[in-house]
């Protein structure tokens, strides 16, 4: 006997970072270049927050919100950060930046609708996306720079258009857009029945400039997604955040409130410490990041790769075109025989095809020896 189930989570297929990672981890003798994990630990003025939580008993539901002043404090620091104004029962506190997502997708999509974002992309929206019954449109990126620009939207937006997602800096390109490119996207959409999602999750690691956001200028129709998961390198901490106006959070929140009932009270209380003392956490941990970027760039660009140089987050997203092999077995020939895992452009969407993501969140002589090793592999005739 088979029993019924959800024909639209038959159709959804796992992480193809996570499926990848999965078939190269028991492999001995690995440098994993995958999964997008910062590997600093989390700042120990925060963990000890943590225990103080535990020590104190904080361990029961909190509103469903978040508490109070965990979301006064995520307020002032968008605003501090990045000039965007926010009052405190217009932001909710999520388990994850992942889960904001899912809850802001479920409140504004519905049969038929259709959403717009770019590729090649990180690859957890689109199951969100056909989960409500909507169709991903993406965009090809791979002539713009990895930059979803207003001249690509328009001529896709239809009656069915219901939202655009900007996920910037971008997982896995790296890629970020400038104000002039952010305020044209905001003239196409201003006044259109038209939600922009920008998941901001990498803002605080943005290596030129400071980050912007579309809220500047479309306040009203944005919903801002971040977290402390990247900036603080808390990702078991489970704590993202979803700003919007106050009218549109009040649905939200009652999505969220019966698929969780409140991110956990420990983790906010975290958070709490990680957005007041810890405001500027982020900076050194950034300041490393482009050390990285800047070394796996010219390595790879020294390899004969084709390669955008990124300006944020820890990714970076080689052409592998000239080695006349699918990402996917680029990606396993490379585990196989240099013991060095990257993620196949391919779980990227069908955009992604002809690249791979390299990670370079590990410390650098973690980099440095994978970067020999394909260096190596190359030059041992992987073309």
């Amino acid at each position: 006997m088979t029993l019924p189930m959800n024909e639209r989570v038959q159709h959804i297929q796992l992480s193809g970072i996570r499926q990848f990672f999965n078939l190269v981890a028991q492999e001995k003798d690995m440098i994993s270049l995958t999964i997008g994990q910062p590997d600093f630990p989390t700042p120990n003025h925060i963990k000890e927050a943590t225990k103080r939580a535990l020590d104190e008993q904080f361990t029961s539901y909190t509103h469903n919100a978040g508490l109070l002043s965990l979301r006064e404090a995520a307020c002032r620091f968008v605003e501090t950060k990045y000039g965007l104004r926010y009052t405190a029962d217009e932001v909710i506190v999520t388990v994850g930046a992942s889960q904001a997502l899912d809850i802001a997708f479920r409140t504004i999509l519905t049969e038929g609708s259709e959403v717009i974002l770019p590729a090649p992309v990180y690859p957890g929206y689109e199951p969100l996306i056909r989960l409500c019954g909507a169709t991903p449109i993406y965009v090809d990126t791979r002539h713009t720079g990895f930059k979803l620009l207003a001249e690509q939207i328009e001529p896709l937006i239809t009656e069915r258009t219901r939202c655009i997602v900007l996920p910037y800096p971008s997982n896995p390109t790296g890629m970020t857009l400038s104000r002039d490119e952010l305020q044209q996207i905001a003239t196409l959409v201003k006044d259109k029945p038209i939600w922009v999602i920008s998941d901001e999750i990498y803002s605080e690691l943005v290596f030129t400039g400071k980050h912007e956001s579309i809220a500047t200028w479309l306040p009203d129709q944005t919903i801002v997604i971040n977290g402390v998961s990247k900036s603080h390198a808390m990702t078991g901490f489970r704590i993202g955040f979803l700003f919007a106006r106050k009218w549109i959070i009040e649905h939200m929140l009652k999505v969220h409130q019966y698929n969780v009932s409140c991110a956990t009270s420990i983790s906010q209380k975290a958070a709490l410490e990680a957005l007041t003392a810890g405001i500027n956490d982020a900076h050194d941990m950034k300041k490393q990041y482009a050390e990285r970027m800047v070394y796996v760039y010219d390595r790879l660009r020294a390899m004969g790769f084709d390669v955008q140089k990124p300006n944020g987050a820890f990714y970076i997203f080689p052409s592998i075109a000239t080695f006349h092999h699918s990402s996917f077995d680029f990606a396993l020939q490379l585990a196989k025989e240099a013991k060095v895992a990257v993620v196949p452009g391919s779980a990227f969407s069908t955009y992604g095809e002809g690249y791979i993501r390299i990670s370079y969140a590990c410390a650098m002589e973690e980099l440095e020896k994978g970067l020999d090793r394909i260096e190596s592999y190359i030059r041992k005739g992987a073309r």
